[in-house]
């Protein structure tokens, strides 16, 4: 099976409740997430897909949830306390937005829908949180 990748970057603030050291602070990162599609066979044209059409799918999501916001687990009352009353881009989760949970969300939860009707799938998601650090989640 042939697979093709795309790169996005986004930077984005969070927390991570619960956490035993300095990310229980809010804080930001300047994050790359790299899309892992696959499809049983190649276009007419000879792709898994254009890589145009993954950035618009899995870009705007990003551009419009996650991209300059602040990324919170719904279940911190401190996080949501704060957003509950302020017009500041945010978004919850229901599960802490570490690396790992996030890719996992859009491997699992966005990406399927993002994805319908297109006959290929995001089987993998990688995100890097820092230049040192990055986590994977696939099917």
């Amino acid at each position: 099976m042939t697979e093709c990748v795309r790169r996005l970057q986004f930077c984005a603030g969070h927390r991570v409740y619960r956490h035993e050291s300095r990310c229980a602070h809010p804080h930001g990162h300047n994050y790359v997430a790299f899309f892992h599609a696959r499809a049983p066979e190649l276009d007419a044209i000879g792709r898994v897909i254009d890589f145009s059409v993954l950035k618009q799918n899995m870009g705007w999501w990003i551009d419009k949830n996650w991209d300059h916001g602040f990324i919170y687990y719904e279940g911190d009352p401190e996080m949501a306390a704060l957003f509950e009353s302020s017009d500041f881009k945010n978004y919850y989760m229901p599960c802490n937005p570490t690396a790992e949970n996030m890719a996992k969300y859009l491997v699992e939860q966005i990406c399927p829908d993002l994805m319908r009707g297109t006959g290929v799938e995001i089987y993998k998601v990688v995100i890097w949180e820092t230049e040192n650090c990055y986590a994977v989640h696939r099917k």
